[in-house]
């Protein structure tokens, strides 16, 4: 049994599968408009349902067990050739994917991903003696405004419980806080040096958790497109998901393209 369970569409003919890893703390559920979109569409899609901090620690501590684990599950599946498309912690884990397995792993789709900055700020402490807890009015306003630059368009107050249910549990805050700690030492731009396949920056302008001008500044010296999404913060594809979803329809059709 594999570390994350999926939801799966496959019966799309020969083209790669887009499959959607889940986030640092918010699982499959943020993919739900350009995997629906995909899935309308004939493509074969599948999306990991668990976020990465409600996973094993030893998993979760680690970009390459993290990227290993998503294939692990992709295997379960019946998937073969892959385009990755993952958001924040998840986006370095798509990077390292592409370089260390260039022959299945036929393009990547990338936003606010961690890694050139300082520690993304997830509006909470981890000091079990601080003041902020993961539940709660306090919790919630810190953690909407790092993730979002226009609250009308955020998720549920029912998700936002669900995110402070699941880090009430000591083993997720771990497994956070091990996450956090691997983007410090994951090098970024030798990762990068190793992709080959075609990729995509879908990034939020007003990202307030993981800045996108650091990115901007090394994207340049490679050959990757760049979509900045101009009224979105850290999650576009649900704050501007239209708007994400066109873009992500638009490569994946050119990825399928050149592979025909």
């Amino acid at each position: 049994m594999t570390d994350f369970t999926t939801e799966h569409r496959l019966d799309g003919g020969s083209r790669p599968a887009v499959v959607f890893m889940s986030a640092l703390f918010a699982g499959g559920w943020i993919w739900e408009h350009p995997y629906r979109r995909l899935e309308e569409r004939g493509w074969p899609v599948l999306r990991t349902n668990e976020a990465i901090c409600a996973i094993d620690r030893r998993v979760a501590g680690s970009i390459e067990r993290l990227g290993d684990s998503f294939l692990a599950s992709c295997d379960e599946a019946g998937v073969g050739d892959v385009i990755v498309c993952a958001n924040s912690l998840g986006g370095l884990v798509a990077v390292d994917l592409a370089g260390r397995y260039p022959e299945r792993v036929r393009g990547i789709v990338v936003s606010g991903a961690p890694g050139l900055t300082p520690d993304p700020d997830v509006g909470l402490s981890f000091d079990r003696r601080g003041s902020i807890r993961p539940f709660g009015e306090e919790f919630g306003d810190r953690m909407l405004a790092a993730l979002f630059h226009d609250r009308a368009r955020a998720f549920s107050r029912e998700r936002m419980d669900e995110v402070g249910t699941m880090l009430q549990q000591p083993e997720s805050m771990v497994s956070m806080a091990r996450s956090l700690k691997a983007t410090r030492t994951y090098q970024v731009r030798r990762a990068l040096d190793r992709v080959t396949c075609p990729s995509i920056y879908i990034w939020g302008r007003h990202d307030r958790m993981t800045p996108v001008g650091p990115w901007l500044a090394v994207l340049p010296e490679y050959p990757a497109e760049i979509v900045l999404v101009e009224d979105s913060g850290h999650i576009p594809m649900i704050e501007c998901a239209a708007e994400y979803t066109e873009a992500l329809e638009g490569f994946v059709g050119r990825c399928a393209g050149a592979l025909a």
